[in-house]
């Protein structure tokens, strides 16, 4: 072990000890190499005692050891980590104690280092050859304190003999200051030396205390794991007589995952739109009230009912139809109240929720989003993810017979559940809870009419009709938001007015009043919706128009809803070509009035619908000759099409749209006089029905009401564009007509 002194390492202490380390370092050339009997930790000698100790106190004992000797080797000159350093070798290694402090005299000591030495020297034995002398040479050359050195000189001049040299010496080391031993007696020795030689009566001389831990690691380890060992028990404990005697639910510990319906206001009656589902949950009902009629020829209970569908379609009001129908108990629960923070707590839960509806047999078991928790299984899934589902499994068919209840599941995601949860004699029955069709929105909303009060222009069944793809809480949402906005306006009904104006909301936002619209692109989004608007009432197989707005929604300047006359479950290929020259109208208008120049980006999203109907009628529908009845898989037809039918597919696709788009153009020449005159009333009405716009265009007579708007259709602050237009050099200075 190489160690080289450094005098910078000695910029704290007085020029002496620099000096003394500077010549030290001179002599001793580049290290001080270190005998091998000063390695602390094999000595032959002491192999019987280290045997003795446990294996963690030994380990623990010589990473200290080490650290404590590099840090004495790094310094020298510091009396403290010498002092540190010894006191903890003469622990187990007295010999090595003493073999440092003869040895090596360019380790700094102090009285305390002389102490450890002394106390080694009588555990080794040695007292009797001990050398007053060089003893207090050895303190002289550490650093020691005068008034040490000066109680061994005077000691060394009385003429002690051999025998007493120890005896003496250790009366000098322990003596000190003399008071110091007085007030700190309590401390033993070494303390009462260290407070007796000056330490502790000056902030640089501060005095260093350690305290000695009695027990050792492993004592302490042990001591941690009966602590926490005991805890868990107990906890586990109380835990477990309170939920055994249904405090942890009284108190909120518990949850509430076995809730049983004390009856329900929702009644079959109450449910519309979905009759094919509410016939299969009227029977369950009709079952469990007279099961005789049905068992008569053999049949048995079904044991489970699924309900899929998407979100809004009403699963969760059907069940609520069951506990207010049926006559026997009905315990609800949610999929995600299984699964919580405890491993197998979700197995546990699913057993009392049996156990329970077994006791009031027959029962019925409604688990909403069940998907959360008979999701499919995978091998690479922790077992406590299975356990939850497995017991769920065992319930409801497994070894012991369950009669008498029936478990009626809901979800939106049929295709996650695992397959063995789906097998007959498990769910026996799937019921589809579809969005419902026209008929079905129309029984909706006249439910939800009786219950708010409409004015006499509403048209029931013309809001069916606009509400395509609309679920039964989209329904509600719409008659509600109707309601607010009526309420807000002032109205003592809720008129049509109203109702279209929740629907638009719904669908695309709500208006934009606040928006600043210039005359220039009001002119230009009038046209665009007017050219689509004009096409879609002459072009046959076009869907009826219901209205045309350039009031601003969302992210769209302006809209043409067309209303189909039902649910239209497929297309005719003549809708098709319609409904594409519909959506290139709005582009052929602008290029028509303002120019090829001035054509804007805002029919981007009609190409892109255009574009896709035609590749559909040649990839799918097989409406092209060219191509011929094959059907293409992928989104744009070519993932099962070689090159050259790719070529061909997109050869007729561009062929379908220019036709459209030639075709648009030759009605919107044809008829441009109504055209304009339809943008222009857009822009001084903003919103035409279409009645209005049908009116229009067939005898040119504009709507009998008030004129919304005078300005060109402008909307909001315009005075900041007109200081830009001033701003803008000219030949004349003067601002030229809008177009």
């Amino acid at each position: 072990m190489n160690r080289q002194l450094h005098a910078g390492q000695l910029r704290y202490h007085d020029f002496a000890a620099l000096r003394q380390a500077t010549a030290l370092r001179r002599s001793l050339h580049t290290s001080i190499k270190l005998h091998s009997s000063i390695q602390p930790f094999t000595p032959s000698n002491l192999l019987g005692k280290q045997q003795q100790r446990s294996f963690l106190t030994s380990i623990r004992r010589q990473f200290k050891l080490k650290s404590l000797e590099r840090s004495a080797n790094a310094v020298p000159s510091d009396q403290r980590l010498q002092y540190q350093f010894l006191q903890e070798l003469n622990g187990p290694y007295p010999e090595a104690v003493v073999e440092r402090f003869e040895n090596y005299p360019e380790f700094a000591v102090d009285h305390r280092c002389g102490l450890v030495y002394l106390d080694a020297i009588k555990r080794c034995g040695k007292e009797a050859r001990f050398d007053l002398k060089g003893f207090s040479k050895r303190l002289e050359m550490g650093g020691a304190s005068g008034d040490v050195l000066q109680g061994l000189q005077d000691a060394i001049d009385t003429g002690v003999k051999k025998g007493t040299a120890y005896a003496a010496a250790r009366k000098v080391m322990e003596r000190g200051g003399g008071a110091g031993v007085q007030i700190l007696g309590g401390l033993g020795g070494v303390a009462g030396a260290a407070v007796g030689s000056g330490f502790g009566s000056d902030p640089k001389l501060p005095i260093y205390v350690q305290y000695a831990n009695k027990m050792n690691l492993q004592e302490q380890v042990w001591k941690t794991a009966r602590l926490g060992l005991g805890l868990l028990l107990f906890v586990s404990a109380v835990g477990a007589v309170l939920d055994g005697r249904g405090v942890s639910n009284a108190i909120g510990m518990g949850g509430k995952h076995v809730q049983e319906a004390e009856g329900s206001e929702v009644r079959f009656c109450d449910v519309c739109g979905v009759e094919e589902a509410k016939a299969e949950l009227e029977e369950i009902v009709l079952y469990l009230k007279d099961p005789n009629r049905f068992t008569r020829l053999g049949g048995k209970l079904p044991k489970g009912l699924l309900l899929t569908g998407p979100p809004g379609t009403g699963k969760t009001l059907l069940a609520k139809a069951i506990a207010g129908e049926a006559d026997v108990p009905f315990f609800f629960c949610s999929g995600s109240q299984f699964e919580e923070v405890y491993v197998g707590l979700g197995a546990k839960r699913i057993r009392e929720l049996f156990e329970a509806a077994k006791k009031k047999a027959p029962a019925i078991i409604f688990i909403d989003e069940i998907d959360a928790v008979g999701g499919s299984r995978k091998l690479k899934d922790q077992s406590a993810l299975k356990m939850t589902l497995n017991e769920l499994l065992v319930q409801m068919d497994g070894f012991e017979e369950n009669s008498g209840v029936i478990v009626v599941g809901a979800t939106n995601f049929a295709q996650s559940l695992d397959e063995a949860l789906l097998r007959p004699g498990r769910f026996d029955k799937r019921v589809q809870v579809p969005l419902p069709d026209i008929g079905g929105r129309k029984a909706i909303l006249d439910m939800y009419a009786q219950k708010t009060t409409l004015a006499k222009d509403v048209d029931i069944t013309l809001l069916a009709r606009g509400t395509t793809g609309f679920s039964g809480a989209d329904l509600f949402n719409l008659m509600n938001q109707a309601a607010l906005k009526a309420s807000v306006d002032g109205l003592n009904a809720i008129d049509m007015h109203t109702l279209e104006y929740a629907k638009d909301k719904i669908l695309m936002g709500a208006e934009r009043k606040t928006a600043i619209i210039t005359a220039k692109n009001a002119r230009n989004t009038a046209f665009h919706e007017a050219g689509h608007a004009l096409v879609a009432v002459l072009t046959d197989g076009a869907n009826q128009i219901h209205k045309a707005t350039i009031m601003p929604r969302g992210d769209a300047l302006g809209m043409v809803t067309q209303l189909p006359s039902g649910d239209q479950t497929s297309q005719s290929c003549k809708e098709m070509h319609a409904y594409m020259d519909i959506c290139y109208a709005g582009r052929v208008a602008e290029e028509l009035v303002f120019g090829k120049e001035n054509i804007t980006s805002g029919a981007s999203s009609d190409i892109m619908q255009a574009t896709r109907t035609a590749r559909a009628m040649v990839t799918k529908y097989g409406f092209s000759d060219e191509i011929g009845f094959v059907y293409h898989a992928g989104d744009t037809g070519k993932d099962s099409a070689s090159g050259h039918t790719q070529s061909k597919i997109d050869e007729e696709v561009k062929r379908l749209t220019s036709q459209a788009y030639q075709r648009a153009t030759n009605l919107l020449k044809k008829y441009a006089k109504e055209h304009h005159l339809l943008a222009e009333t857009l822009m001084e009405y903003e919103t035409l029905t279409g009645d209005e716009i049908r009116d229009l265009v067939k005898t040119g007579r504009k709507p009998r009401r008030p004129i919304i708007n005078k300005t060109g259709g402008a909307r909001g602050d315009q005075t900041m564009f007109d200081k830009e237009r001033r701003g803008v050099s000219g030949v004349d200075g003067k601002l030229g007509n809008i177009r």
